[in-house]
């Protein structure tokens, strides 16, 4: 009687592990309203990815859902960081697949396969909490090294994947800060700083410098390489490899006067995204060029949105990626740089999210080479008019903020399974 017992006992135990292993054989962390806190949830995929564990990206599924092989660390983590998860069968994984299969629905998988390397172009006296990059990778526990002009001129960049510019002028005008903080002491160290950084690396100017670290980020991208900027890296980047060979900054930025007539020696074809732009040569001036709408837009905060395209997943795969939300209109934020005017992009560029009524882009991508860009307007997501000296933003506040879903959307773009995207 004990001997049978024993051997029932022991069935049973089998029974239940068979049932485990076939009945709970995925996690799944949904990206749609459900979802406790967006941000960490892709700190988990990156983390899943980084110990070799499969992990799916279900585009257009529950928000851009993840599922992941089941597993105990992974588990663990989402309840440590709060991620809302539900532990699947074998045959409900299965059916979620089959149905996304079906070319009657906008939703395709990608398999993520590849932990990115990520730099931040970043001078190294800026506090995380100055970009909104580093923000939304400490607060979702992404590991990142933080770059500047010296490593990039050095050939760094091949050792990384994916490369973000911090708030960043290109042009060699200090941001163009002049006219407001001009007798502010953080702005006369800054320029001596980045003189001094500039002599030291063989440079007569700042503007030559950030030329010559514009072009070394251009060969990464088109050697196959991810970029992504926000506020002013995105114009003051295209308008540095523009105006290569002119002298384009007034004499309080670099010494020496201003080169005649620059807007008619401009050169187009060098840049990423924009054309037919003027620039703008009054120093006091907080602006670049034509191409930001930040100075001429008239929104009031409580009506400025702009809205993310809605991309076919299994033909447009990339954009449909970059714009994975759980919701499709996004709450504006300004910055230096807030948004682009339509007229002054090139017709390559792809316009994932718009202001339709002010005929503006918010985000876009585009293609160089091997490599892609894509650049988003405005400062943080979640602090409408960020000002110089402005307190942080405190993401545990903000952790379902679809604003900055799209800068780590970016992030993990590059783990994607290359042969899904091919366009």
């Amino acid at each position: 009687m004990i001997h049978f017992n024993l051997k029932k006992t022991f069935l049973l135990l089998i029974l239940l592990i068979s049932f485990k292993t076939i009945f709970a054989a995925y996690i799944l962390i949904p990206m749609d309203q459900s979802q406790t806190n967006h941000l960490k949830a892709y700190g988990i995929a990156f983390l899943a990815i980084e110990n070799e564990i499969n992990v799916n990206w279900l585009l257009n599924y529950k928000g851009g859902s993840f599922m992941i092989k089941s597993n105990d660390l992974i588990k663990n983590e989402c309840v440590v960081r709060d991620v809302s998860y539900k532990i699947i069968a074998d045959l409900q994984s299965t059916s979620i697949l089959q149905s996304i299969s079906s070319n009657e629905v906008n939703q395709e998988v990608i398999k993520l396969e590849k932990i990115p390397r990520i730099a931040i172009y970043s001078p190294k006296n800026k506090q995380p909490w100055d970009d909104a990059v580093t923000l939304a990778l400490t607060y979702s526990e992404i590991p990142y090294d933080i770059i500047y002009d010296e490593e990039v001129l050095s050939n760094i960049l091949p050792l990384y994947d994916w490369l973000h510019l911090h708030h960043e002028d290109f042009t060699g005008q200090y941001g163009k800060f002049y006219a407001a903080f001009k007798n502010a002491k953080w702005y006369k160290d800054q320029k001596v700083l980045y003189e001094n950084n500039a002599k030291k690396l063989g440079f007569k100017k700042v503007s030559h410098l950030k030329l010559a670290v514009a072009k070394k980020i251009k060969e990464f991208v088109n050697g196959g390489g991810f970029l992504f900027a926000m506020c002013s890296a995105t114009d003051s980047y295209d308008i540095s490899l523009a105006s290569e060979g002119i002298d384009i900054c007034q004499h309080m930025f670099d010494g020496d006067a201003i080169d005649q007539d620059i807007n008619n020696k401009i050169d187009f074809t060098k840049t990423l995204a924009f054309k037919n732009f003027s620039l703008i040569k009054d120093p006091n001036k907080y602006e670049f060029s034509s191409i930001d709408a930040t100075q001429t837009r008239r929104v009031k905060p409580n009506i400025d949105f702009f809205t993310l395209f809605d991309f076919s997943a299994k033909w447009d795969p990339v954009p449909t990626m970059l714009c994975q939300n759980h919701t499709q209109v996004i709450k504006g934020f300004m910055g230096q740089t807030t948004s682009f005017k339509n007229q002054f992009l090139k017709s390559s560029v792809i316009v994932m999210g718009e202001t339709k009524a002010k005929n503006e882009a918010r985000y876009i991508h585009g293609k160089l080479g091997n490599g892609t860009w894509t650049f988003y307007g405005g400062h943080d997501p979640e602090d409408y008019q960020h000002k110089v000296g402005d307190p942080k933003t405190d993401l545990s506040l903000h952790p379902n903020s679809p604003g900055y879903r799209l800068i780590l959307n970016n992030v993990l773009f590059p783990a994607a399974k290359k042969k899904k995207l091919k366009t």
